[in-house]
């Protein structure tokens, strides 16, 4: 089992930028591909993008293909998004997931993913 925990949320204007942080603890985080999902009120969880284990695959959501970008940095055990262009749709709790093997190179499946962060609060303001 890895722990995770998100960071970076925050209250942010439309157009602006923001970059969350995910620390992982308890595993091998470079063996396991990372995404992250967003939940916004009354909605269900949705995928937003993830990275292979090694990071050279990325895989993102129409809605945020060209403004977010994921990365990992094995030796800190993190991932990060990097989160431009903003809009107010963007607002969600953002969460942070392993994936349940190593066999998962990137997938949008919530199913795929066994380990789940608290979430951290993006709002964008119009």
């Amino acid at each position: 089992q890895v722990q995770l925990v998100e960071s970076g949320g925050g209250l942010v204007q439309a157009g602006g930028s923001l970059r969350l942080s995910c620390a992982a603890s308890g595993r091998t985080f470079s063996s396991y591909a990372m995404g992250w999902f967003r939940q916004a009120p009354g909605k269900e969880r949705e995928f937003v993008g993830c990275i292979s284990m090694g990071g050279s695959t990325t895989y993102y959501a129409d809605s945020v293909k060209g403004r977010f970008t994921i990365s990992r940095d094995n030796a800190k055990n993190t991932v990060y998004l990097q989160m431009n262009s903003l809009k107010p749709e963007d607002t969600a709790v953002y969460y942070c997931a392993a994936a349940r093997y190593r066999s998962i190179q990137v997938t949008m499946a919530p199913r795929d993913f066994g380990s789940w962060g608290q979430g951290t609060q993006v709002t964008v303001s119009s």
